[in-house]
């Protein structure tokens, strides 16, 4: 396994006017096997709405398929217009648990407690998702498991980080069982105008505009032990991640975004910092940049700019903190910045983008 995918924690964006090629994160459909269903309760015909898309209803018989991770959160945008549930992605969650992970998930029941658990999700996520990376983090007795979007230009990210939070809270009741509930949970979207499905589904304090989609709880969990953990079910599911990340390893544009957005949070993006969690010299991975036509300098920026634009457009955070949050030095840095990327200030997007929605 790449040292890279030894660490375990959070970030992300993407730069429109750049020249380089972005590639186009993927997703299994295993997470949205429930959408056609979902839209039938709801009184939705399913089949309009995926074929709205040049999507057919074949597409959610096997969780094995996958789907681009822009064309996941237009299908989670547009159900919850067309069936006027502004929470779809939540409902779509609430009914997933680590079985949607596919062998992410299987891997999870065999190790030994909940934090190496938790520990194997964050490694080998980016086997079942490359487009969203998740974060563990302990401080001060608290534990925060995160799950943040690194996909550039993604549609409908309100949608996903429910559903995405929904399955985490899902994962976390199966390791530990119906007692455990988180201390609160925060959204990087701004409060809904209705709060009650997500109070009835998480049971804890809901916190709205914060800078990451989180579960707080204390880290005591991480030290409970696994019931029916089976040694060599383990180490065969092992031997295919082992496979699987042998295909994943050439990517390495996809692992550095990836890293960076694990890395902003941590203001730890410097070239020769990253350069040793890939365990080569900064001029080596400069290097192997240059063959692919990208920068390291622009990476960072496609990762700032496409937190800048999820923060700015889901959340009422104000720019001063989204500054703070993407490691500026005060707000005018970041408004310079956001300029060189957008041609526009960072209220002038937001305005924007709220006029427009």
């Amino acid at each position: 396994m790449n040292s890279y995918s030894r660490l375990t924690m959070d970030r992300s964006a993407v730069d429109s006017t750049q020249k380089y090629p972005i590639s186009e994160g993927w997703l299994r459909v295993g997470p949205l096997v429930e959408v056609p269903q979902v839209l039938r309760e709801l009184g939705v015909d399913p089949v309009k709405v995926v074929a709205s898309l040049g999507l057919g209803l074949k597409l959610f018989d096997d969780p094995e398929n996958t789907i681009s991770f822009a064309t996941m959160g237009r299908l989670l945008k547009r159900c919850a217009a067309w069936t006027q549930c502004p929470h779809f992605g939540l409902l779509i969650g609430q009914r997933m648990g680590p079985a949607s992970l596919g062998l992410v998930g299987q891997l999870l029941q065999h190790l030994p407690d909940v934090g190496s658990a938790l520990r194997g999700l964050v490694l080998n996520l980016h086997l079942h998702d490359q487009g969203g990376v998740p974060l563990l983090s302990v401080e001060e007795g608290m534990a925060m498991l995160c799950y943040a979007i690194y996909q550039g230009g993604v549609e409908g990210t309100d949608q996903i980080y429910d559903g995405a939070i929904a399955i985490t809270f899902n994962i976390m009741r199966a390791l530990c069982g119906p007692a455990w509930l988180p201390t609160e949970v925060l959204f990087s979207h701004r409060r809904p105008g209705d709060v009650g499905p997500y109070r009835r589904f998480f049971q804890a304090p809901l916190r709205f505009d914060r800078e990451q989609t989180a579960l707080a709880f204390p880290a005591t969990w991480l030290d409970c032990p696994l019931p029916n953990v089976d040694p060599n079910r383990r180490y065969r599911i092992e031997q295919q991640i082992a496979v699987l990340e042998d295909m994943d390893s050439g990517d390495l544009t996809g692992q550095l975004r990836r890293i960076l957005r694990i890395l902003l949070v941590t203001r730890r993006t410097s070239l020769a910092q990253v350069a040793q969690l890939f365990s080569m010299h900064r001029r080596t991975l400069n290097r192997r940049l240059e063959e692919q036509g990208v920068t390291f300098q622009a990476l960072v920026n496609e990762v700032r700019y496409e937190v800048a634009r999820q923060l700015l457009e889901n959340t009422h955070m104000s720019i001063c903190q989204i500054a703070a949050t993407l490691d500026y030095s005060d707000a005018s840095a970041f408004t310079r910045a956001f300029r060189r990327w957008s041609g526009t200030t960072p209220a002038a997007w937001r305005t924007r983008f709220l006029t427009n929605d």
